[in-house]
């Protein structure tokens, strides 16, 4: 297991810092980016940054029609894509690659957390299926384009603090044998560090690069599927749903740390990595609260990360990416 590159690198930015702060003075003119859930909460601000930027931004959307409203005016457009359907990802990687000959940037933000149990597709667990499965392979479907990009491209995945609730499963990672939302939700986030490192193992000859990331605490659609009183209980709003909890930030800084995965010059050569408050995280062990930030070993380790690379492989049909 090798984590000695997790160490901070020096970062200017703080977890205070803005999309508009990691962003001011950054140019992306000529710079293409995907960004899925891009029409609501982190993964909105995330596009309203880089298009101000002037990247031309594409949003897959489960609700094309709604995100095309909410987007109005950014210049960013719109595909159909539901994350839990494979059939529903491959159309939409048709559309961007019909609409683009390379792809700079691709941010997976879109996410869902503490689902009641759900099955999708051939049976799998809904948070893994749509967190990590469906990321996976539109990864896969779109690296041909990320390969293309004459001056590298960067992969950024929305992980969380919540990947320290447990590593993958690997006995019964669709939970077939008893749901725990919080363990699947849990395991999902584990699964998209993984995904970063070894899509950045895999990619580096090609100038793939690809990162994992905590964007802090928000209140955003994320806690839909929790009632208002699981958000009192654990302290996060009040009986009227205002934020009351401790550290909580606003969406344009919780889109700061991927707004600056995917463009600091720090990162230049570097990748594989799990990113927190705009700066690579510590290496953190299973006694340390979880809210004290860090990233678990299990979910940076590249053994891991190429067992779940070949399940994800299995369970997609993705075609392999060369590396």
């Amino acid at each position: 297991m090798t984590t000695t590159h997790q160490q901070p690198i020096g970062s200017p930015f703080s977890a205070d810092a803005t999309a508009e702060d990691v962003l001011a003075g950054v140019d992306l003119s000529g710079r293409t980016a995907v960004v899925t859930g891009g029409s609501s909460g982190l993964g909105l601000a995330t596009t309203r940054a880089l298009t101000a930027a002037g990247a031309d931004v594409i949003v897959p959307a489960r609700r094309p029609d709604a995100a095309r409203a909410v987007l109005a005016g950014t210049g960013a457009r719109v595909v159909p894509m539901d994350l839990a359907d494979p059939a529903s990802v491959r159309a939409a990687a048709r559309l961007v690659r019909e609409a683009t000959e390379r792809l700079d940037l691709l941010l997976a933000v879109a996410g869902v957390m503490a689902t009641p149990e759900r099955r999708v597709g051939p049976g799998w667990e809904g948070q893994f299926a749509t967190n990590h499965l469906g990321h996976f392979l539109l990864a896969c479907e779109l690296y041909p384009l990320l390969a293309a990009a004459p001056d590298g491209a960067r992969v950024v995945v929305n992980s969380s603090a919540g990947h320290a609730l447990t590593g993958i499963r690997r006995h019964d990672p669709h939970f077939r044998t008893g749901y725990d939302k919080w363990l699947a939700y849990g395991q999902s986030k584990t699964a998209n560090a993984l995904f970063a490192v070894h899509l950045d193992a895999l990619g580096r000859a090609d100038g793939v690069r690809a990162f994992a990331l905590h964007p802090g605490k928000i209140i955003t659609g994320l806690q839909r599927e929790l009632t208002r009183q699981e958000q009192v209980d654990r302290g996060w709003v009040d009986a009227a749903g205002r934020v009351v909890g401790a550290g909580f930030r606003t969406p344009s800084q919780g889109a700061a740390t991927g707004l600056w995965a995917a463009t600091s010059p720090l990162l230049d050569g570097r990748g594989g990595l799990y990113l927190e408050d705009c700066e690579v995280a510590r290496v953190r062990g299973p006694d340390t609260p979880m809210d004290d930030g860090g990233v678990r070993p299990y979910a940076v380790d590249p053994e891991g990360a190429a067992r779940l690379w070949e399940l994800s492989l299995a369970a997609t049909g993705a075609a392999p990416v060369a590396g």
